[in-house]
């Protein structure tokens, strides 16, 4: 036998084994004198140790190929439930960490999903958001199966909102949803339009949330009956009785303004009333702006019997005034507001008002941008509200010669 420089003991004194091939390595281990086979588990630990782990790695653990992880995670194709559970649950057990910034080149679009909304501090919208987040992270919280939430928050401003749109084009989000009603701008629409384009364009889903269509774009709208709701409201007080109507509508510029206001005098004119333009006042939907223009109805025209509120927002600001005017609710003057947000119906007396879906409509909004609900048919889909007729509307007071507390010139600041 030739002679071999290089070789390993076979166990066989003075007898090497020649071989140019270095030694593999062995699955056995243990204390010498005992062999034991490395379980799976132990493999697995000490790869995951020596080295990343690869989406192989999960599809191995899964039993699944390769592309069927990718989907999972990419959530762009869909997949059976219990194969989906399968590898989410590979995902936490190897511990594997999605390499985002390679992905999202591979992919149209990224994790992110942008919400935006006109003032988070507002219940309206705060409800809204919540319920699209609660839609938007996989089962259990896993990862791989989330998607990361962002809400920007506008302040109502139109440029702000185009700049959101713009970063979130950049960032290749995964679905934009954009909740509350539109500016009534046509150089604005226009330019909102164009971007929901370009971010439909790019694989972004566009789902809008209480907010009116957007022609010409893929976007897909869950759009609130203002107008229906607002009919209702002010067709509940005409049947109490109620002809001399003040109505504090909310900013002129917003398209949820106009709808509600558009309900208002459609039932007004429908019980042949003549709307007086002092019974209208423009202001914020915000509290403080309820109180003020109540004020200035009643200098308008201390004979209201009614005052009808853009949201409940406002509506507690009108009970304030009046309130602090000696009034009675709704002896004297009754009040109605819309969107019973959740503080409405502790409001003393309670609020009567117009309920929308708003959490409902928000998970929708939410599975919609996610894939995992179909869009309505045509894209649009109409969410109705509810009248809930409480304590602070009734028969208005009898027509005759009782006369209201002095003062109706100046009726005082808001008591702290």
């Amino acid at each position: 036998m030739p002679s071999c420089s290089r070789g390993r003991t076979t166990g066989v004194p003075g007898r090497k084994v020649c071989s140019t091939r270095p030694e593999p390595r062995s699955p056995w281990r243990g204390p010498p004198g005992r062999m034991r086979m490395t379980t799976y588990d132990e493999m697995r630990d000490r790869r995951t140790d020596e080295m990343t782990v690869t989406l192989a790695d999960v599809a191995a653990r899964a039993q699944v190929s390769p592309a069927t992880v990718s989907r999972v995670l990419n959530g762009n194709y869909p997949v059976a439930a219990s194969t989906r559970e399968r590898v989410l649950r590979a995902v936490d057990e190897l511990d594997y960490v999605l390499n985002g910034p390679a992905s999202a080149l591979a992919a149209a679009t990224s994790d992110l999903v942008g919400i935006l909304v006109n003032d988070i501090a507002d219940p309206f919208f705060g409800i809204m958001a919540s319920a699209i987040q609660s839609e938007i992270g996989g089962p259990g919280g896993r990862a791989g199966g989330e998607r990361l939430a962002v809400v920007c928050n506008t302040g109502g401003s139109p440029e702000r909102e185009l700049t959101y749109l713009t970063l979130l084009q950049r960032q290749r989000a995964a679905a934009v949803v954009l909740t509350g009603g539109a500016m009534e701008n046509e150089p604005h629409a226009a330019a909102v339009a164009a971007k929901l384009r370009k971010l439909g364009e790019a694989g972004t889903r566009v789902v809008l949330c209480g907010r009116p269509p957007a022609p010409d774009t893929a976007a897909i709208a869950l759009t609130f009956d203002n107008r229906g709701g607002g009919r209702e409201l002010t067709e509940h007080l005409l049947g109490l009785g109620h002809r001399r109507l003040g109505y504090i509508a909310g900013p002129e510029e917003r398209t949820t303004t106009r709808h509600r206001l558009e309900g208002h005098r459609a039932a007004l004119a429908a019980a042949g009333i003549e709307e007086d333009p002092r019974w209208t006042v423009h202001g914020p939907y915000d509290r403080r702006a309820g109180y003020e223009a109540t004020l200035e109805l009643l200098r308008r025209d201390p004979s209201l019997t009614a005052v009808v509120a853009a949201n409940d927002s406002v509506a507690l600001g009108a009970c304030a005034a009046l309130r602090d005017s000696g009034l009675r609710i709704p002896d004297d003057v009754s009040v109605a507001g819309f969107d019973d947000l959740p503080f409405s119906v502790d409001a003393v007396p309670s609020l009567t008002t117009v309920r929308l879906p708003l959490a409902e409509a928000g998970a929708r909004a939410g599975r919609i941008a996610m894939g995992r609900e179909e869009p309505p048919p045509g894209g649009i889909a109409m969410v109705r509200g509810e009248l809930m007729v409480r304590g602070s509307t009734g028969v208005p007071r009898a027509a005759s010669d009782e006369t209201r507390p002095t003062g109706a010139g100046g009726f005082g600041r808001e008591r702290g």
